[in-house]
């Protein structure tokens, strides 16, 4: 499995590092885990929907 950091997911999804790492510990990304500091994404992970947003 490739593993991606928040700052690489974040560039491929075009949003923020921070907002990446907010979704993470909602459990919103599947697959996601946190090592140490760091959350780790799978490469494959779908960015999830914003409810904000019609």
């Amino acid at each position: 499995m490739d593993l991606m950091t928040t700052s690489e997911t974040a560039s491929k999804w075009g949003i923020s590092a921070r907002r990446v790492a907010k979704l993470c510990s909602e459990g919103r990304i599947e697959g996601a885990v946190k090592k140490g500091k760091t959350w780790l994404i799978p490469s494959g992970a779908k960015k999830p929907e914003d409810p904000r947003k019609k």
